[in-house]
């Protein structure tokens, strides 16, 4: 007998609904398995020129190998992640991590969120692909903390780079300086013809920092500055009090709105011709490259004047976050990062050269290729601007001690408020 369509309707949706019913727990088990879109969240602050590009290129391989997982670029601009530091302390600290976190290697990490018991070691990711003896033994030491290793250090960079603009060099007769004698005689002779000898960008007062950190190295030389950060060097002898003198006459060679301009700032003016020099570690090689400008032709580069020999080195690495809300996703990125594939990805167009050493070098140009062989033969210095030398808060005391600093030049405070800084910190 064929029942009213009303009824054949009715039927069919008491059907349905028991199917749905039937099926619901193996919905629910695909759920659980990951059958909903899945998200990667990373979190760096790489903003600017040939950085966005580095980042931008892993994220292609990324996406080409997990199609399925939702790439979220989490980024905060701010040079040297003046910024993104404190957004990220207040995610940490609110229970809700990125799933991975750009952070300068050593310090930087250990004595924090290592310290907290927020982070998970990732020895694990070294030791199964084999790749322990693929990174140096004096980097594997930075980036562990009792026996385990904490993050993945997706390349090298150099801080103490001079960088010029070889039109302006010419033009004039120059080359560049050896020494801090000979960097005061450069910029003088800049002065007279009107052209602005030195680009500072310190709207985030680290580029002051770092500018310092080179002058203290080309002062003292490299065992005393290291052992500024040990206790073997006084913080109040002659050297630091030479430094301070060197770095207030540089201050009268900069451009005058240096407080308003950012790092990049900076090398857009010795693009432009606007300024001759900057000091800034080599990505602002990957500025110049993604501005189009080809190394020895429009832009040289050598030590920080009185740094030859010294490599002060940092190096930027991902991390594992306790509760990253998707883990396995997370050590995907993280075998990327430290893979051969992933770091002749990102390192060519940032500026940077691989932390590993079995990479491509045909890949890299003229100045990393300089780099790579400075990084081998070189005194190896570790950043203090950068995280690798000092804890955070050591670095955040002088960096509000360079605030007043580059204002008032007044040496005598400055040497005396860094003596205690060191008092405090120095271990």
């Amino acid at each position: 007998m064929k029942l009213p369509r009303s009824r054949r309707r009715a039927a069919a949706l008491i059907v349905l609904v028991s199917a749905l019913i039937l099926a619901a727990p193996l919905f629910a088990a695909g759920n659980r398995e990951g059958s909903l879109p899945r998200r990667l969240e990373i979190f760096s602050w790489w903003t600017a020129g040939g950085e966005a590009e580095g980042l931008a290129a892993l994220f292609d391989i990324y996406r080409w190998k997990y199609p399925t997982i939702f790439l979220i670029n989490a980024t905060v601009a701010g040079g040297a992640g003046s910024n993104a530091k404190s957004v990220l302390a207040t995610r940490m600290q609110g229970g809700n991590p990125p799933d991975s976190f750009q952070v300068h290697a050593g310090h930087e990490l250990i004595d924090s969120w290592v310290a907290a018991g927020k982070m998970e070691p990732v020895t694990f990711i070294f030791r199964d692909n084999g790749w322990l003896n693929k990174f140096p033994r004096g980097l594997i030491d930075i980036i562990s903390f009792k026996g385990e290793i904490y993050s993945v250090p997706l390349n090298i960079h150099r801080s103490n780079v001079l960088w010029y603009n070889r039109r302006i060099f010419t033009a004039n007769g120059l080359v560049p300086p050896r020494s801090l004698d000979e960097l005061d005689r450069v910029c003088q002779i800049l002065a007279r013809k009107g052209i602005t000898p030195l680009a500072l960008g310190d709207n985030g007062i680290w580029a002051s920092v770092h500018l310092l950190e080179s002058v203290l190295v080309g002062t003292m030389g490299p065992e005393k500055f290291k052992g500024l950060w040990t206790g073997e060097t006084r913080w109040d002898g002659p050297e630091i009090r030479a430094a301070l003198r060197s770095f207030a006459r540089i201050m009268g060679y900069v451009n005058s709105d240096h407080a308003a301009l950012s790092w990049d700032g900076a090398v857009q003016y010795v693009i432009d011709g606007k300024c001759a020099m900057t000091v800034m570690g080599d990505w602002a090689e990957g500025y110049f490259k993604a501005k189009g400008l080809t190394p020895n032709r429009e832009y040289g580069w050598a030590p920080f004047p009185g740094t030859q020999g010294s490599f002060i080195m940092l190096s930027d690495s991902f991390g594992l976050p306790r509760g990253a809300p998707d883990r396995d996703a997370a050590v995907n990125w993280l075998t990327l990062a430290a893979s051969r594939e992933g770091q002749d990805a990102f390192n060519p167009k940032k500026g940077s050269i691989p932390s590993r050493t079995d990479c491509d070098r045909a890949l890299y140009d003229e100045y990393q290729q300089s780099a790579m062989d400075s990084y081998r033969s070189e005194t190896i210095i570790p950043s203090v601007t950068h995280g690798a030398a000092a804890a955070e808060g050591w670095l955040a005391s002088i960096q509000d001690i360079m605030a007043g600093f580059v204002c008032d030049l007044n040496v005598d405070k400055a040497s005396v408020s860094l003596a205690q800084a060191a008092a405090r910190h120095v271990r």
